[in-house]
C-alpha cells in the first residue's frame, strides 16, 4: 500500500470515464472502450446486440440494436472481426437523436455512438454504413454502464460478412472479445495446508496457521503441467490480493486481485505502477475461476499459464520473486481502497514452480523492525533506568567511584551515551529503507528530528558543565533537566505514533495499552521514591534540633534508605527488561 476515508487512488490509465462524463463524449476512450471508473468490468453481460442482417457489400446500411435491462450509458462500434484491436470500421447514422450522438474514433468521422444523458435507457437502436474498404468480417462491440460502479467492457455482438468469403474464423467467438466469461464456480469448503512443503508452495500467516481459521492469510501455488493453480484466502471482505515483483517495493508488478462486488467475487489480473491504483486488465488469461465467501473469510482460486507472451504484464512464473499479499476494503460496487496495512512481502525471491516450500513473510521491512527495536532499547531501558539513577542514586553511591569518577555519575554517563548511540542509528535506518523523507508517516518524522536533535544536545550540553560550586551551575542543571525532560517526553509521543504507521503497524490495541503500562510504571517508580525522599527529609528535619546541621542529617538519613532504593532500583529494571521483551516480541511477529 490510511483509511477508506481518504481520497482512493488515481486510476492509471489512457482512457477516460463514460458515466464520468454524462454527455456522452469520450472519444479518449475510443481504443480500449474501457470506463475509468475505478472498478473493474462484470463477469457475465446482462445486454445483447442484435442486426438485421448477416451480409453486407460496402455502402449497405446495417439496423443494429442494443438491449438490456436498464442502463445509462453506452458506447458502441464496429471493428474488424479478425483484428478486434484495430481501429473502429464504417459510419453510424442515429436513429433517436435525443437519447444517442455520435463520436469520431481515429480518423473516421461518426464511427462510434455514445449516449447523450444518464437518463436510464433499455434499448438503442443505430444504423451502420459499411465503407467502401470494408474488412471481409466485421464485429460489432458495446460497453454498457448499468451505473458508475457496475458495467461490462466490449460486450460482444455479433460478425457481418461480405458475401462469397469464407467463414468467419472461429479464433474471432464471443469468449474472444469478451474474455471475461470464462465459467466461474463455487467453492465449498475452505482450503487445506497439508500438502504445503510437499507438493505446493505457500505462503501462510501467522506462520502454520490454517487456512480454515478466520485469522489466517493463505496463498499456494501447485503446479499442474504446463500450468500452475493458484489459492489464496484471508480474513477479509473487501479484496485480497498479491503481486510477484523484482524488488521489495510497490511498482512495475505482475498483480492478481479478488474483490468482493456486492457478495460476488471477482477475479482480474493488473498491472501496478508505482503506488497508483492498479491498472485492472479488460482481458486475462485465468481459467478455473472459483471463489467463496464464508464468516468474513475470503476465498479464491484460479489456474494460469507459466508462460503467457500473449499478455502484456504476465510474467513468467519459472522465474524467481519476492511475493506480495495484501488485503483491503472494497465499496459496494467494486471500487477498491488503499490497504490500510504494508503488504505481506516474503524476505527473499521464490520461484513458485520449482522446490516446494512453506514459508512466513513480514509486514514490516527489516530496517524498520531494527529502528523500532533500537528506539525502544534506548528510550524504555537505558534513557529511564539512567534518568532514576542521576536522580535519586546520587546520596546512594556517592561513596562508590569508578574509573576515578562517583559510581552514579559513571553508570549515568554510560546509559545516556548509549542512547545517543543507539538513536542515532535508529535515526538512519527509515532514511536508508525510504530513500529520502517519508510524505506518508504524518508527524512521527517531524518529532523524531526534534527528539535526535534534543539527544544530540543534551550531552554537548553537559560536555561545558560548570563545575560544581560554580554560580552558573544551578543554571546549568535547569537546562540540563529540561532538555533532557523534553526529549523524554517526546520520544514517548513520537513512539506512540510510530506503533500503528503502515510500516511496523503492531497489534491494537495492544500495542497502545503496552505503552500507556509503561509510562504509568515509569512515572509511578518516580513518585515513589520522591515520596520516600520526602520522608527521609522529614525524618531527618525531626531527629536534628540544631538546623545548621539539617544538610548533615539528611546525609544520613539517605544513607538509611540506600537498601530500599536498591530494591527499587532492581525491581524497575526488571519491570523494564518485561516490557522491552514485549515489544522486541511483537516487533519481530509483524
Amino acid at each position: 500500500m490510511e483509511v477508506p476515508g481518504f481520497a482512493v487512488w488515481i486510476f492509471v490509465c489512457l482512457c477516460a470515464s463514460v458515466v464520468g462524463y454524462p454527455n456522452g463524449r469520450v472519444r479518449e476512450a475510443c481504443t480500449s472502450m474501457v470506463p475509468c471508473h475505478g472498478s473493474s468490468p462484470q463477469l457475465s453481460p446482462e445486454h445483447t446486440i442484435t442486426v438485421n442482417g448477416t451480409e453486407f457489400k460496402p455502402g449497405d446500411t446495417i439496423e443494429v440494436h442494443l438491449s438490456g435491462p436498464d442502463f445509462e450509458g453506452f458506447f458502441i462500434q464496429a471493428r474488424d472481426a479478425e483484428h478486434l484491436d484495430r481501429p473502429a470500421v464504417g459510419s453510424f447514422v442515429l436513429a433517436d437523436r435525443r437519447r444517442s450522438q455520435l463520436l469520431t474514433c481515429g480518423r473516421t468521422k461518426n464511427s462510434a455512438v455514445s449516449h447523450t444523458s444518464k437518463v436510464k435507457k433499455q434499448d438503442i437502436k443505430v444504423y451502420w454504413v459499411a465503407p467502401g474498404d470494408a474488412p471481409k468480417h466485421v464485429q460489432f462491440l458495446a460497453t454498457v454502464v448499468k451505473k458508475y460502479r457496475i458495467f461490462w467492457v466490449k460486450i460482444p455482438g455479433p460478425i457481418v460478412s461480405q458475401p462469397d468469403v469464407s467463414p468467419t474464423p472461429s479464433l474471432y467467438t464471443t469468449s474472444e472479445a469478451m474474455s471475461t466469461s470464462h465459467p466461474v464456480s463455487y467453492i465449498s469448503k475452505p482450503f487445506s495446508a497439508s500438502s504445503c512443503g510437499i507438493t505446493k508452495f505457500c505462503i501462510r500467516n501467522p506462520t502454520n496457521c490454517d487456512p480454515g481459521s478466520a485469522s489466517c492469510f493463505f496463498l499456494s501455488f501447485q503446479q499442474e503441467e504446463s500450468s500452475v493453480f493458484i489459492e489464496m484466502s484471508g480474513p477479509s471482505e473487501g479484496y485480497l490480493a498479491f503481486a510477484f515483483s523484482h524488488d521489495q517495493w510497490m511498482g512495475g508488478d505482475d498483480a492478481y486481485l479478488c474483490i468482493n462486488e456486492d457478495h460476488h467475487v471477482h477475479v482480474s489480473t493488473a498491472c501496478l505502477k508505482k503506488r497508483s491504483y492498479p491498472l485492472l486488465d479488460s482481458v486475462n488469461a485465468l481459467e478455473d475461476v472459483a471463489w467463496r465467501l464464508a464468516d468474513g473469510v475470503l476465498q479464491c482460486s484460479f489456474r494460469r499459464h507459466i508462460r503467457l507472451p500473449a499478455y502484456k504484464g504476465r510474467f513468467n512464473l519459472d522465474n524467481s520473486y519476492y511475493i506480495f499479499l495484501v488485503d483491503g476494503e472494497a465499496s459496494e460496487g467494486g471500487l477498491i481502497y488503499k490497504h490500510r496495512r504494508q503488504p505481506l512481502v516474503t524476505d527473499g525471491l521464490y520461484n513458485v514452480t520449482g522446490l516446494p516450500h512453506d514459508i512466513g513473510g513480514s509486514r514490516a521491512p527489516r530496517l524498520i523492525k531494527a529502528h523500532g527495536a533500537l528506539m525502544f532499547v534506548a528510550w524504555i531501558t537505558t534513557v529511564s533506568i539512567g534518568v532514576i539513577v542521576a536522580r535519586f542514586f546520587k546520596p546512594v553511591w556517592s561513596r562508590s567511584f569508578l574509573l576515578g569518577k562517583e559510581l552514579w555519575f559513571q553508570v549515568h554517563r554510560m546509559l545516556m551515551l548509549t542512547t545517543v548511540m543507539l538513536t542515532s542509528i535508529s535515526f538512519v535506518l527509515p532514511f536508508v529503507y525510504r530513500g529520502g523523507w517519508s510524505q506518508q508517516a504524518g508527524f512521527h518524522p517531524y518529532l523524531g528530528c526534534a527528539v535526535m536533535a534534543l539527544t544530540i544536545f543534551q550531552p554537548l550540553m553537559a560536555g561545558f558543565r560548570p563545575s560544581r560550586h560554580a554560580p552558573r551551575r544551578e543554571l546549568f542543571n535547569w537546562f540540563h533537566w529540561s532538555t533532557g525532560t523534553t526529549a523524554r517526553i517526546l520520544a514517548v509521543v513520537t513512539m506512540f505514533l510510530g506503533m500503528d504507521l503502515p510500516a511496523l503497524d503492531l497489534p491494537d490495541p495492544w500495542d497502545t495499552y503496552a505503552m500507556i503500562g509503561f509510562v504509568a510504571w515509569h512515572v509511578g517508580t518516580d513518585v515513589l521514591l520522591e515520596i520516600h525522599s520526602y520522608c527521609l527529609v522529614r525524618k531527618a528535619e525531626l531527629i536534628e534540633d540544631d538546623r545548621v546541621q539539617i544538610l548533615q542529617s539528611l546525609t544520613s538519613a539517605e544513607a538509611e534508605g540506600r537498601l530500599f532504593k536498591q530494591i527499587v532500583l532492581t525491581i524497575y529494571v526488571c519491570g523494564n527488561i518485561v516490557f522491552l521483551v514485549a515489544f522486541l516480541i511483537a516487533i519481530n511477529q509483524v
